[in-house]
């Protein structure tokens, strides 16, 4: 079974109807997990950290996606080329 890392980041949007960051030197890498769950527990409490910041969002960026090497080819190096 494959590895499935879980990246949270996030930070102040530009517009919070949108996922354009103000600044992207601010992201906040809160890191990496193994799994989904300790992921979404962290992304939980960041979330919950900046509730009263309209602008600041975190996310959950699933990494295994990125790259699957049991594909010829991933979507992303589709977009490279």
């Amino acid at each position: 079974m494959s590895q499935r890392l879980h990246l949270v980041f996030g930070g102040e949007l530009i517009d919070p109807q949108s996922t354009e960051f103000r600044d992207t030197d601010d992201i906040h890498i809160v890191g990496i997990f193994p799994n989904y769950q300790t992921a979404y527990n962290a992304w939980k409490s960041e979330a919950q950290r900046t509730v009263d910041s309209a602008h600041t969002r975190y996310f959950i960026a699933h990494l295994h996606r990125l790259r699957d090497e049991e594909t010829e080819i991933s979507p992303t190096e589709e977009l490279g080329s």
